[in-house]
């Protein structure tokens, strides 16, 4: 699909509705026991480079050209992204019979002072439903000397439980995270991936609808013996080499509870360029 963002720019000034209508026609995808989800809420934190490429996802016609390139290929089930990116995809067309997710929370703007106040700025649970998207992601970042934590994990326990009242998958993705010389960074040790899934498989008046977003540390095999929950793996912006990020991700994907991938830089922007190859990799490593 070519992706005509002069048509979307157009739709937007003159005909807005036009996204309420393509959400109300939408044919839905069906959510299964394994996932394989494509990731697009970044530019919302403020947060738009990746490969160490400052500002490669600025270009918003060239982010969906990626994103509409990934939902193509046979095995994605899906897309994670923010009300922007998500309506851009309706009024493209790009998410019938997709599984789709709003993000949640995404004021806690990268590189801000403010940075670990994660507020809730963008979807709510009532708003996903009448959609008829399939669930809410929220970002919890818990750190213990940071008086926002405290609100963080209220909003986030609130959100789980509309979401659930609401028969809504709550994908939480938690942290154990560190404020030093102004610039927050997340623990990415095994125990202390194990403390924020404690933690977040507590938030909301009932878990029975809550998933976890993890990131892939060592000892996944240690680590996945802390929950019972679902679990997908997230992708970051990477550092290592795409053979070695898909072979992390194949060994992690055979663990019990594991149930797929939710990837967004490291597919969208692969080191080669190629998406479509990026993309049929991971789908392969999820569904075999």
């Amino acid at each position: 699909m070519t992706v005509n963002v002069d048509e979307i720019r157009r739709l937007r000034i003159e005909d807005p509705e036009a996204i309420t209508r393509a959400a109300d026609t939408r044919v839905p995808g069906e959510p299964g026991a394994r996932l394989m989800l494509v990731a697009a809420d970044h530019p919302a934190r403020g947060s738009i480079a990746a490969r160490g490429r400052p500002t490669a996802m600025a270009d918003r016609g060239d982010l969906l050209e990626r994103l509409v390139t990934a939902l193509s290929q046979p095995g994605v089930d899906g897309v994670l992204g923010t009300p922007d990116i998500l309506e851009d995809l309706l009024l493209l067309g790009a998410l019938d019979r997709k599984v789709v997710f709003g993000s949640m929370n995404r004021g806690g703007l990268a590189g801000a002072a403010f940075e670990l106040d994660d507020r809730f700025t963008a979807y709510d649970a009532a708003t996903i439903a009448s959609m008829q998207f399939d669930g809410g992601k929220m970002l919890v970042r818990i750190a213990l000397e940071e008086p926002e934590t405290a609100m963080t994990l209220e909003s986030a326990a609130h959100a789980v439980s509309d979401l659930a009242d609401r028969g809504l998958i709550a994908m939480v993705e938690p942290f154990m995270s560190i404020r030093k010389d102004s610039k927050v960074s997340n623990v990415l040790t095994p125990d202390a991936v194990i403390k924020s899934m404690a933690i977040a498989a507590g938030l909301g008046k009932t878990s029975k609808h809550t998933w976890l977003k993890l990131p892939v540390v060592d000892e996944m095999e240690r680590v996945m013996t802390a929950t019972t929950l679902p679990t997908l793996l997230l992708g970051g912006d990477p550092k290592e080499s795409d053979d070695e990020i898909y072979r992390q991700w194949e060994n992690t994907l055979k663990l019990p509870g594991v149930q797929g991938l939710v990837v967004g830089r490291a597919l969208l922007y692969p080191e080669d360029d190629d998406v479509a190859a990026a993309v049929a990799t991971a789908t392969r490593l999820v569904h075999g």
